[in-house]
């Protein structure tokens, strides 16, 4: 039963008199500042598949996801064949009004630079103290814009990186499905669930038992996390 519902119940059929306390409007209490979006980087033939778990749930949490190409209203065609056009300019993008840059795989990362101001734009966020998550073809790019030498990180391969014109962060590189070092995370392309998890722990957007079921039941099929998200999902926590 609403609280709308319970005051229509319990006034039914009376005459109520304001009293003076009734009558005096209650302090107000701020509400929540509203979280600030999170930027989908969009440009063609980027892959779909690796943020589907990573937006999906952000926005079952309440953050409002933004894509961000080129050109605002520009439409770009993913790997999938899907077309997305973006809500926001690259050039209009400020780390400031941003809770994260999300980096997606795509073959355009390997065939020239292209995306090379989406890795530029990384390098903003990251100096602004804004988180950036890059997965696939897009650890490539920050590869060469130097961005992975001062941060541990992994990749689809060391090797892959290796051939990366100005990459120096061999000795930093780590053999893991996803890796999260301050404000950097990053993943290969088959760990689109482990790189969602690193967003979500980065953002705290469930608590650690709760982020722990999850990757368990769409990561490993385990069943014994469905009741706990289920428990979670009672409190309003998932």
């Amino acid at each position: 039963m609403s609280m709308e519902e319970a005051m229509t119940m319990t006034t039914t059929g009376t005459t109520t008199t304001p009293s003076a306390t009734s009558a005096t409007s209650a302090p107000s209490v701020p509400s929540a500042p509203t979280p600030r979006p999170v930027h989908l980087a969009v440009y063609d033939t980027y892959a779909d598949y690796e943020t589907g778990h990573t937006t999906a749930h952000l926005t079952q949490r309440g953050l409002q996801v933004r894509t961000v190409g080129f050109a605002a209203g520009a439409p770009v065609t993913t790997m999938g064949g899907v077309r997305v056009q973006p809500d926001l300019a690259l050039a209009d993008l400020s780390p400031e009004d941003s809770s994260l840059l999300i980096l997606t795989g795509a073959s355009l990362w390997d065939s020239g630079d292209e995306l090379a101001p989406f890795a530029a734009k990384a390098r903003e966020f990251l100096a602004a103290g804004v988180p950036v998550a890059a997965i696939c073809g897009a650890t490539a790019g920050l590869a060469r814009e130097g961005l992975l030498d001062a941060y541990a990180h992994t990749s689809a391969a060391a090797a892959y990186l290796a051939r990366q014109p100005g990459y120096a962060g061999t000795g930093r590189y780590v053999e893991a499905d996803a890796v999260t070092d301050g404000d950097l995370i990053t993943a290969g392309p088959t760990e689109p669930v482990a790189f969602a998890r690193e967003v979500f722990a980065r953002l705290d957007v469930y608590g650690p038992e709760v982020l722990d079921a999850w990757y368990r039941l769409f990561h490993d099929s385990d069943a014994s996390a469905f009741p706990v998200l289920m428990a979670a999902a009672e409190r309003g926590d998932a």
